[in-house]
């Protein structure tokens, strides 16, 4: 299967191999552990990157406005790849991106072609300022004032701001700010420019992991902005425009977290061939395949199969897709921690040296399930908003998508998820009716059944059209499929007790429900996928 693009394929696989060669050149492992050793942002590197020689930035920017015009299949190609290499510098070209998508999506024509061409034609580092000390991802806390500044006619000539942003990317070294405030018709974004008189960034925080990435707070105290830099022109609206970058840029947070969790999960099997343990390799061994990689390989492909599903969507124009960039950051992101956290234990004592750049990349990815939305912050959307919509449709967003994956081959997984998506629909219809809704711990257990359950969905339809092309073969991802079908009937069928049982109500004809999903039949041959995944992981 091959993935439908906007860019000409050899422009994008010019990119690739721009980052690999700036990869071999400019950071080697020593350039990379001296970084981290260091903590201080790679200003020289980063305006390389940027500059017209590389001009990596330009995937981020529309064609219109001097880029390359990609979308979002392919931001999310590159996204994983520039994470594979170093996700602290990853981090920092992200928040190019995540700093100028207000502007994109809610600017002014006129503010577009200034502000968007100067970012790509002078390479400018951008941050973006909604975080707060006490909101934190709750961007409707807000706390941050811009007050309106009237001219002699009573006219708004322009916003007076003042309060504080924290954890802010880039904040120490961006030329430009989108900045989120509270305007007397609502939350507003705001374009600053670096110098501007009352705005003050803070110091630079001393992290566990990314320390490549610049973070600091910014203070604001009387700064003031213009009329023309209130991005869109209108107050009220920032808000959704928000709402429309989140659901773009959790599905690059996304990829991080695939990015992370591949280099975790290679450089694990790779060192499984060359370990040797009681006189075989650590490769030919059940209890390293079979605990410390085959269950991280299947997850992770499961999380790009999503990724690649709701990048397919976001190409064709499909809106509102704000629960889809939570699902693809809350499932992918913590797929990648969970591997990390192995690679360390499959290297042993040396996983804990930082020569091995395994303990390394454990820390820069934990920041993934943190920013841009907790992991909580994701399960409280995904449960409130596909509760909604189960229950709008009486059932039906879930019915139907059973059905869909009852018409596959059996050796996609398909019949056996669809047998899960069927139960759970019947949970989740239950746990409305008798109001355990209420429960946050009970919306959390749906959250994490409807993630799997989706995700799921994405590698079964995946498994059954795959021929290739990507670097796994077709039997593979048919594998994958099926135990990570598996996984989710045992999910479902757990977290359905929990819902249930574990909240001391006995809903009628609950125990046949989750007993039709038939789990004892469901694990039929998990050994023998689990084999053949372990066999391509090591060959």
């Amino acid at each position: 299967m091959t993935q439908a693009t906007k860019m000409d394929p050899d422009i994008l696989s010019m990119v690739f191999d721009t980052i690999d060669k700036l990869e071999r050149e400019k950071l080697p492992l020593e350039k990379k552990l001296e970084m981290d050793r260091t903590g201080e942002f790679p200003f020289e590197l980063v305006r390389f990157m940027l500059g017209p020689d590389i001009a990596l930035h330009l995937i981020f920017i529309p064609s219109e406005y001097g880029g390359l015009g990609a979308g979002a299949t392919e931001i999310a190609l590159v996204s994983e790849r520039m994470a594979k290499m170093d996700l602290g510098v990853a981090t920092s070209f992200l928040a190019i991106c995540l700093g100028m998508d207000p502007i994109r999506v809610g600017g002014t024509d006129a503010q577009k072609e200034k502000y968007i061409t100067r970012i790509a034609e002078e390479g400018l580092i951008v941050a973006y300022g909604v975080t707060e000390p006490e909101a934190g991802s709750n961007v409707q806390a807000l706390k941050t004032k811009a007050e309106r500044v009237l001219d002699d006619q009573g006219r708004i000539k322009g916003y007076r701001i003042n309060g504080q942003k924290q954890f802010i990317t880039n904040g120490g070294v961006a030329q430009l700010y989108t900045i989120l405030a509270d305007t007397p018709e609502g939350p507003s974004f705001f374009i600053v420019e670096a110098g501007a008189e009352g705005l003050t960034p803070g110091k630079h925080e001393d992290k566990h992991g990314i320390r490549a990435s610049d973070t600091c707070p910014l203070t604001f105290e009387d700064l003031f902005v213009p009329g023309e830099n209130l991005i869109g022109g209108v107050e009220g609206r920032g808000l959704k425009e928000a709402n429309k970058v989140f659901g773009y840029t959790r599905l690059m947070v996304a990829t991080f977290g695939l990015g992370g969790g591949m280099a975790s999960l290679e450089r694990a099997a790779r060192y499984s061939k060359e370990r040797v343990q009681f006189g075989t390799t650590l490769a030919s061994k059940q209890g390293y395949t079979h605990k410390l990689l085959v269950p991280h390989a299947v997850q992770l492909e499961a999380a790009r199969a999503y990724i690649e599903e709701v990048a397919r969507r976001l190409d064709r124009g499909e809106q509102d897709l704000q629960v889809e960039g939570s699902i693809a950051k809350y499932f992918a992101t913590e797929a990648g921690d969970a591997m990390a956290n192995d690679a360390i234990q499959a290297f042993g004592g040396y996983g804990y040296m930082r020569e091995y750049e395994v303990e390394k990349i454990k820390r820069d990815v934990k920041i993934l399930p943190i920013y841009e939305g907790t992991s909580e912050i994701q399960q409280n959307i995904i449960s409130m908003f596909r509760l909604r919509s189960t229950v709008r449709s009486k059932g039906n967003f879930y019915r139907e998508m059973a059905g869909r994956l009852a018409g596959l081959p059996e050796a996609t997984g398909g019949p056996v998820l669809a047998r899960a998506v069927h139960a759970m629909n019947k949970v989740i219809l239950a746990s409305r009716r008798e109001k355990l809704t209420k429960s946050q711990h009970v919306m959390f257990l749906l959250a994490d059944m409807m993630t799997w359950a989706e995700v799921g969905k994405a590698l079964c339809h995946k498994a059954a059209v795959y021929q290739g092309g990507q670097s796994r073969t077709p039997s593979f991802i048919k594998a994958a499929a099926r135990i990570f079908a598996r996984e989710t009937a045992e999910k479902v069928y757990i977290n359905g007790l929990r819902v249930t049982r574990g909240c001391q109500l006995v809903v009628d004809g609950m125990a046949e429900v989750l007993d039709g999903i038939r789990l004892g039949e469901a694990m039929e041959g998990n050994l023998e996928d689990m084999d053949a995944v372990g066999a391509e992981l090591v060959a």
